[in-house]
């Protein structure tokens, strides 16, 4: 995410860890019929130690469709939620979800406090976020884009600068990072939800946020009607499942072991055409 690979700091992450983790009981809300993280964790039948029994408790921060929303029916799922089953099955437990703000996540907040096993929330893998959580292998290769109104006439970040454009960023996300660096000062806002909101409502101009969940949004008649992407950037991101500093070895080996085996058995491309309707290496 971009949720920052969104697309979504050391030190200052270190220490909302730390600051974070005597408070989140009370922190995000649950899927499914758990009451709960426990303080002593338990074994899933694979022998992965757990926060609860029976349970693989997975962050995230929705919505981020298409790697996790909510659908008609108020089920959390999406192109996240299917990678992560397949450990939860290999380990013969359920998948648990934990809607979360990714500031939390990306800290490593969020698993030092044992309020879930795993984090999969769309997120990138970087040197930064490797101080604070340990990831899986990458099983998304992740790209940024612009979507903006419709005769803006800018077709890049330059043009945007330019025109003296009004742009917005997702908090805490690689894709706000990444326009930093190009010397710009946009308007960040909580999640993607807040921040499409914002182009609709004109108070930006131009937001930046992950390829997929871009496209995603331009499948609508009424987003595409009004708005148009006008540039990609390839910030060379990918994403990995999170898990806590020091992680347990099995679980972070089952994950790891179940990425591969769904790249190698058609799997990954079954789950990956399903959400983003075309096959890896094809999207944009």
């Amino acid at each position: 995410m971009a949720l920052r690979p969104l697309s979504r700091r050391g030190y200052a992450a270190g220490a909302l860890a730390l600051a974070t983790a005597l408070m989140l009981t009370a922190c995000g809300s649950e899927t499914g019929s758990g009451t709960g993280t426990t303080s002593a964790s338990a074994s899933a039948a694979g022998g992965a130690k757990l926060v609860q029994p029976g349970k693989l408790t997975v962050c995230t921060n929705i919505p981020y469709e298409p790697f996790q929303f909510k659908d008609a029916s108020g089920k959390i799922v999406g192109f996240d939620v299917d990678i992560v089953d397949l450990a939860a099955k290999k380990l013969g437990v359920t998948q648990n979800i934990v809607d979360i703000d990714f500031a939390v996540i990306k800290s490593g907040a969020a698993m030092a406090a044992n309020k879930c096993d795993v984090a999969a929330a769309g997120m990138t893998i970087t040197d930064e976020r490797k101080q604070n959580i340990d990831f899986s292998d990458p099983y998304f290769d992740a790209t940024q884009a612009l979507l903006a109104k419709k005769g803006t006439g800018a077709a890049s970040l330059e043009d945007v600068k330019a025109k003296g454009l009004k742009l917005g960023a997702q908090a805490s996300t690689t894709g706000l990072d990444y326009v930093k660096k190009q010397g710009f000062d946009p308007t960040e806002y909580a999640d993607s939800a807040k921040e499409l909101l914002a182009l609709q409502a004109g108070q930006a101009d131009v937001i930046v946020q992950d390829l997929p969940v871009v496209l995603t949004w331009l499948k609508k008649p009424d987003i595409a009607a009004k708005f148009e992407m006008i540039g990609s950037l390839d910030t060379g991101e990918q994403y990995g499942i999170g898990l806590k500093k020091g992680a347990d070895p099995l679980l972070l080996k089952t994950i790891n072991e179940e990425i591969a085996k769904a790249k190698q058995d058609g799997t990954y491309e079954k789950i990956y055409v399903k959400w983003f309707g075309k096959k890896p290496g094809e999207l944009g």
